[in-house]
């Protein structure tokens, strides 16, 4: 098999959605390449082999048969001529707009809208929450609209589509929500959110993607490219260092440009120069003492001068704070400063709205800055046929949106630990006793602005109970209650022990929560916008009822659901199996089902450090991590997640890259020639299964201190029992580079480099060399 660069390119012998979307992966090199103009392609192709710029290009190129390569030349004429046709239109409507209508046009005038000028048929912008589904409908001045389809497909979340490690799953993910964006009448979808997870206590992690840069970048492109092939903008959020949650809106972030390049930068990048995203949202947070939505450095030198962004930024809700900093700083569109207003909002007394007007004919601020900003946003709407063209119109909760639903559920599932051969359920269990709140708990409406009003949604008894049928006998018990200050519960503890022994085997699905009452929008916690964990420990006396329930029945299976890490070092070490189900979506018990009876065999791995406790975490040990504190200064630097842990040789409770299966997998034949890495993996076992092989490189010896290894490419590969295939990764020459702070620029070092290849950051199979 090929991995371009570390892309999936592997034909899933699944489903018609699964193999569309893999063959949009194999096609991604062509759909980033004509994104550029033919001059741009040209110049690439004909550079040196050695151009780090070149080289992907060129080893993809020179395999491609000249159909193609006549194909994708048209192709960026094509897109050249599409860019200039609209650059046209844009020019030709500004000239048409006053300057009233100019300044309606950067600020929103409801909930979710953006002002249009009906005199000239530009109508408002529609947007909407939801980067794992379509959120209700707000109606305009936010309240919750009643009777009107506005269910749709909860897909499983962020962290849960990143455990994949399939960008092909990416682009159906994408597909899925932009289809439904669309059939709702939605111009711009609010995701996806791709914030680096720093610490496992970040209330909004469960949205996010990874630690790990390299991985959220491969995630997200694919991701965008979907939403955006169905003729609805992606808005990539939140720009940058969004990493906390409690008291967001002040916090100052600080940190070397280093790290800023290296960790918190990078999937933004790839959002912008490889997905082409049309919309990003600023983030609430101040970097380096300015505001994130108006900020020059973040968005007007890197965003729009280096990066080359032509869309628009948006504010987050309420994020603008002053007037001539939202003009001069990067800010293109105003959005929520209602919420400050309600329940009598006036959209001309927005920063950008009514005074505006006064700077601009006074002579205080020219037309053009405003200009700029409307140019952006009518870019975007010729781009998309919001004012002339023919609008795709989307499906709503199909079949086929609920079976991918299900397959990325299937696949982001992640069995942490499976000893004597607990998973899957044998054919001589025949009673089961499920245990916990969250086994029957419905988890779409919680979480805060991600929620979904699902059409429905399995939860894990209910998909163990539809699966199973007659055959195993199901009994459940709460176990604990969610509530404020809930504490274990020894009635509830003593009935699940009760049930524990006496069934075959036991399952206590626990975890985090997104808080109390989902029907109550400022009732979160834990897992949820606006609010941070305390701390890593099980909420609501679940350590004393899996110590208790595992005593009852050694035969004990724990599923974990939630965004992320969980403290388990009272009970890990006593409990066979455990399962991290993370928020699954609406067919998260299906997929759940399938997995420990056997049907499906999980392929999910951890894009996430596990650390054994908060104190192991390196934003707590060598960062300064206050949720009290108005300056956060980032002292753990590039040390993020495994970057920390191998560096540091602290032992995590489950590596970057963990994720068992229930067949076994063997590397072999490892070859390194310049840039391209081979090698072999065979399944070993006796089930058919899935691998997710990982390159990880390390600088043998360099200037500036460098983590131990770092990701750099992967590949999922399927597998019959006995068969074994070739893998070939394409590295480019970033993938070898750091960024110097002291010359502030990308350096490759000369030197010897270690390629390092396995099933995660702590369980490296090949080892080779490469000198550059």
């Amino acid at each position: 098999m090929n991995a371009v660069a570390g892309n999936n390119t592997t034909i899933w012998p699944f489903n018609n959605v699964t193999i569309l979307s893999d063959l949009c992966v194999f096609f991604a090199p062509f759909a980033i390449l004509i994104s550029r103009d033919k001059k741009q392609f040209n110049h690439l192709a004909m550079q040196p082999l050695h151009s780090n710029r070149s080289f992907m290009f060129r080893n993809t190129f020179k395999k491609l048969p000249a159909a193609i390569l006549l194909f994708a030349s048209y192709s960026l004429q094509a897109q050249s001529t599409a860019d200039k046709d609209i650059d046209a239109k844009v020019n030709a409507t500004l000239k048409k707009l006053t300057l009233e209508e100019k300044v309606a046009m950067i600020h929103a005038n409801s909930g979710f809208t953006s002002t249009g000028v009906p005199r000239l048929g530009i109508r408002e912008i529609v947007m909407s929450d939801g980067p794992h589904g379509v959120r209700p409908e707000q109606g305009r001045y936010w309240v919750q609209t009643e009777k009107v389809l506005d269910s749709g497909t909860y897909l499983p979340t962020g962290v849960c589509l990143a455990a994949t490690w399939n960008p092909a799953l990416g682009y159906a993910f994408g597909s899925v929500l932009g289809s439904e964006a669309a059939w709702r009448g939605k111009d711009i979808i609010l995701g996806p959110g791709i914030n680096i997870i720093r610490t496992p206590v970040n209330g909004r992690n469960f949205e996010y993607q990874s630690e790990d840069p390299y991985l959220v970048s491969r995630m997200v492109v694919g991701y965008i490219k979907g939403v955006q092939d169905q003729g609805v903008s992606a808005c990539v959020k939140h720009y940058a260092a969004n990493n906390i949650e409690t008291r967001r809106n002040f916090v100052n972030v600080l940190m070397s440009e280093r790290a800023l390049r290296e960790i918190y930068l990078p999937s933004f990048k790839a959002a912008v120069t490889e997905a082409n995203v049309n919309t990003l949202m600023g983030a609430y947070n101040k970097f380096r003492g300015q505001y994130c939505t108006h900020n020059d450095y973040l968005m007007n030198q890197v965003l729009k001068k280096e990066w080359g962004f032509k869309g628009f930024v948006m504010s987050d809700w309420g994020a603008v704070h002053n007037t001539i900093e939202a003009l001069y700083y990067g800010c293109d569109l105003e959005m929520g400063t209602d919420l400050s207003m309600l329940p009598n909002p006036n959209y001309g007394k927005f920063f950008m709205g009514d005074t505006v007007i006064a700077l601009v004919k006074s002579g205080k601020v020219a037309e053009s800055i405003v200009d700029e900003k409307v140019r952006r946003i009518l870019y975007v709407m010729y781009k998309t046929n919001i004012i002339e063209g023919q609008r795709k119109k989307g499906e709503y909760n199909t079949p086929a949106h609920q079976q991918t639903a299900e397959k990325i559920a299937e696949e982001g599932i992640v069995l942490l630990k499976n000893e004597n051969n607990t998973l899957p359920l044998s054919a001589s269990v025949k009673s089961v006793a499920m245990i916990g709140y969250n086994a029957d708990r419905k988890q779409s409406m919680g979480g805060g602005s991600s929620q979904i009003k699902a059409f429905y949604e399995i939860t894990p008894l209910q998909g163990l109970k539809t699966l199973a049928g007659n055959k195993i006998n199901i009994a459940y018990s709460k176990g604990y209650n969610i509530a404020r200050g809930a504490k274990a519960d020894p009635a509830l503890i003593s009935e699940a022990v009760d049930a524990a022994k006496k069934a075959d085997v036991a399952i206590v699905v626990g975890g985090w929560t997104h808080g109390y009452n989902y029907s109550v929008w400022s009732d979160n916690a834990y897992d949820a916008e606006d609010t941070d964990k305390p701390d890593m420990s099980m909420p609501f006396g679940q350590d004393e009822l899996i110590k208790a329930v595992v005593a009852a029945n050694p035969k004990t299976i724990v599923v974990l659901i939630g965004g992320g890490a969980i403290d388990m070092s009272q009970w890990v070490n006593k409990t066979p199996a455990i399962v991290q189900a993370w928020y699954p979506g609406m067919e998260g018990g299906t997929a759940l089902a399938k997995i420990l009876l056997g049907q499906v065999n999980p392929s999910g791995k951890l894009p996430m450090t596990f650390p054994k406790t908060l104190a192991d975490v390196p934003a707590e040990r060598l960062g300064m991590y206050s949720k009290d504190s108005l300056t956060m200064y980032y002292t753990d630097d590039i040390y993020v997640g495994y970057r920390y842990f191998d560096t540091y040789k602290v032992e995590p409770q489950f590596a970057f890259g963990h994720g068992l299966s229930y067949t076994s997998f063997a590397y072999s034949n490892l070859k390194v020639n310049g840039n391209t890495v081979t090698f072999t993996v065979k399944n070993t076992g006796k089930v058919a299964g899935a691998e997710v092989a990982q390159l990880y490189v390390k600088q043998e010896k360099a200037s500036l201190p460098r983590p131990e290894k770092e990701l750099k490419g992967f590949d999922k590969i399927a597998l019959r029992p006995g068969e074994e295939k070739q893998v070939s990764i394409a590295l480019t020459e970033d993938a070898f580079k750091y960024f110097d702070d002291n010359k502030h620029t990308w350096v490759l070092e000369p030197g010897t480099f270690d390629i390092l290849v396995g099933g995660s950051s702590r369980d490296i199979k090949l080892n080779g060399k490469v000198t550059k």
